[in-house]
């Protein structure tokens, strides 16, 4: 038994190796990447030092949250809320893999926190942040398994909690695969807060001590509307009147030509309705723009402040303000789900208590949309002209739009109180 435990765990050091010594070899590559990037997002060629662990230096004792981008970000919103309401000391420093999540981060905090684009991880990169930072904890959120940030991180005795941590099957059975590089890195995590049973089991199969996992419920649950959102969409709303509005939120591309289709027919309906198209990357707003034009829809766009009154369409393109749009709203379709994408977050326009609708392709999101679809919080559709017939019957039936969206509020309100449990988790494991 001895031998093959040495023989596994030198077979790791192996593995973990070549990996390194991959990432180093097309770092270059990655670098590059980076810089063609940043032609629509100046900030990455600015701090592309960050990338190597060349960080400014943050007084601590530092509680490091890492969110690979908008969503996470989002999600980690409320939980640092009530950290920094705990006034635990030092400094939270935020840090995200894109450009728009970091974006976010200071759209939320302002400057009650400090912010980084995460290093790459190659052991120098991981070493030198880690220097320059000292983080008391790790916390990062969902699921971002990086093997030299976490081993690094435990090697100098710096917990790693891993928060609101899905894992979907398809993604076990891959690490199954390469078991070996995995086991260490699952026994250098303390703390797995899993979304679900299915989640912990799945932890569970590729490694990780069962004591050291959690059913705690998403966090995503726990949706927080701060007041100068709600009094923002309130004014939208007055201002579009009482013209029936849907949005498409965080949508793809290949989802656009569809929603546009839909929304020519509910216009054959409700002549007077407005679409707002919000997509997910700020580098697609202007193909966006000019896929609307291109269909011949009167298109307006808030980023050129124009007035969205008399359009048929209303594109989201500035960063933050989604879930504000979404309160601006009669009812909303979630996007990436039109294609295999495996959708996003269906809980922000709940928490509005309007009508929610998505495509098939929901599964990075399996546990909520399952909660919602038991209680008829959320309809799936087969596409553009399903779409277009569902919302076209919501417009003229307001009584039943208002049920529906209550019932998609009561299944958040009902699953509220996984931030609770991660809060105290990571207080008591400090």
């Amino acid at each position: 038994m001895r031998y093959h435990n040495a023989l596994f765990y030198r077979e790791s050091r192996v593995l973990h190796f070549i990996y390194s010594q991959l990432i180093r070899l097309i770092l270059p590559l990655i670098l590059l990447r980076l810089w063609w990037q940043g032609r629509q997002a100046p900030d990455l060629r600015r701090n592309w030092q960050h990338r190597l662990g060349y960080v400014p230096s943050v007084p601590g004792p530092v509680i490091w949250v890492h969110a690979v981008s908008v969503g996470e970000t989002i999600a980690a919103g409320p939980m640092v809320r009530r950290l920094l309401a705990r006034n635990l000391g030092g400094t939270i420093l935020m840090t995200a893999m894109t450009d728009t999540g970091l974006a976010q981060a200071r759209k939320m905090f302002g400057n009650r926190v400090r912010y980084a684009y995460a290093p790459y991880d190659t052991p120098g990169s991981i070493r030198r942040f880690l220097n320059r930072t000292r983080p008391r904890i790790l916390v990062i959120m969902e699921t971002e398994i990086w093997p030299n940030m976490i081993r690094q991180s435990r090697k100098r005795k710096v917990p790693v909690f891993l928060i609101n941590a899905r894992l979907s099957e398809r993604s076990a059975r891959g690490y199954e695969r390469i078991r070996r590089l995995v086991l260490p890195i699952m026994q250098s995590i303390s703390w797995v807060a899993a979304q679900a049973e299915k989640d912990a089991e799945r932890f569970r199969r590729i490694g990780l001590d069962p004591q050291r996992v959690e059913v705690t419920g998403s966090v995503k649950f726990d949706v927080d509307i701060p007041d100068d959102i709600r009094q923002a969409a309130s004014a939208l709303r007055q201002r579009l009147g009482d013209r029936p509005v849907w949005i498409a939120g965080s949508t793809h591309a290949g989802e656009c030509v569809q929603l546009l289709q839909a929304h020519r027919q509910i216009l054959d309906w409700h002549p007077d309705a407005l679409l707002i198209v919000v997509p997910r990357h700020p580098d697609r707003f202007g193909t966006v723009a000019e896929m609307i034009r291109s269909e011949g829809y009167s298109l307006a766009r808030r980023s050129l402040q124009e007035a969205p009154d008399s359009a048929q369409v209303y594109l989201g393109d500035t960063m933050g303000e989604l879930m504000m749009l979404y309160g601006a709203s009669d009812l909303a379709f979630v996007g990436g789900s039109l294609i295999p994408r495996g959708g996003h977050n269906p809980l922000e326009p709940a928490a509005w208590g309007i009508p929610v609708f998505a495509g098939h392709h929901v599964f990075n999101f399996e546990t909520i949309y399952q909660r919602l679809l038991e209680h008829r919080g959320v309809f799936l559709v087969d596409g553009p002209d399903d779409l277009a017939e569902r919302v076209s019957v919501l417009f003229a039936s307001p009584d039943i739009r208002q049920e529906d969206g209550q019932r998609a509020l009561a299944v958040l309100n009902k699953n509220r109180g996984a931030l609770d449990k991660v809060v105290e988790g990571i207080i008591e494991r400090i």
